[in-house]
């Protein structure tokens, strides 16, 4: 198949953008078997991450495996703000870790930290591992999947939980309300269900100074900064213009 051939095929699919994806199918095939295969799934509507096996997120290529949620990129800025605030011997601890893209982008950006990540879903804990060899991940319910010996020793806890309400899950484009799995999405009845839960348990783990780094829409933001200081953790929002990015960050008061 040729480039021009791809192109039409995922423009009349509805690829808006049918030749950048065209020129990374093109690159990624490695027969033409492989090629014609990668057309037809994305012809057919499977997101082009789950096509090619990888993404792009901060420079690094993240492998994912067909079935795991796909790193956006306005979370690029989540894990800015974690990067930020980590330094080498930092314990970091990724929560709802998906491909690990968080976690990988802090480890390569930081070198020498000490990585953790943490996922309830069987098949993003085995695509994580994939792209944090060096890291130590679990599966299981948030805090749950920790070792105890972290409790009051995390200094960057970092969580893309889910946070879409969900009444709205079934506005989301098909590509993910069809081919990612719901545990990833579906943040309950106003998408801060399991933030709140993040949020309730994080100063148990926090170490003094330490910050929880949460991604949420600007809508929400204000919300989840009212959970934070009945937890007992100082506040704080940021946000990118370029990225339609909101973090709300809580830094554990230094006692």
């Amino acid at each position: 198949m040729s480039l021009s051939s791809v192109v039409s095929e995922l423009r009349a699919a509805g690829c808006v953008f049918a030749e950048d994806e065209a020129r990374l199918i093109l690159a990624t095939a490695k027969s033409p078997a492989e090629l014609r295969r990668m057309v037809g799934e994305r012809v057919a509507g499977l997101p082009l991450e789950h096509v090619l096996g990888w993404a792009r997120f901060r420079g690094l290529c993240v492998l994912v495996d067909p079935g795991v949620f796909v790193p956006r990129r306005r979370t690029e800025f989540l894990a800015g703000e974690a990067i930020a605030r980590a330094r080498p011997g930092s314990v970091v601890v990724d929560l709802c870790c998906g491909t690990g893209a968080v976690g990988a982008a802090v480890a390569a950006e930081v070198p020498g930290v000490l990585l953790y990540a943490t996922d309830i879903d069987p098949a993003a804990v085995a695509c994580a591992r994939r792209n944090l060899p060096e890291a130590r991940i679990q599966q299981g319910d948030l805090y749950q999947a920790l070792p105890l010996c972290l409790r009051g020793r995390i200094d960057v806890l970092v969580a893309n939980c889910p946070y879409v309400p969900t009444e709205e899950v079934d506005l989301l484009p098909p590509e993910a309300r069809l081919h990612e799995p719901l545990v990833a999405l579906d943040g309950g009845e106003d998408g801060l269900e399991l933030i709140r839960r993040v949020i309730r348990l994080a100063p148990e783990w926090l170490a003094p100074g330490g910050s929880v780094l949460v991604e949420t829409s600007d809508e929400q933001a204000a919300s989840a900064c009212t959970a934070l200081l009945k937890a007992g953790l100082e506040p704080s929002i940021t946000s990118s213009e370029e990225l339609d990015a909101t973090v709300i960050v809580g830094q554990m008061p230094i006692r």
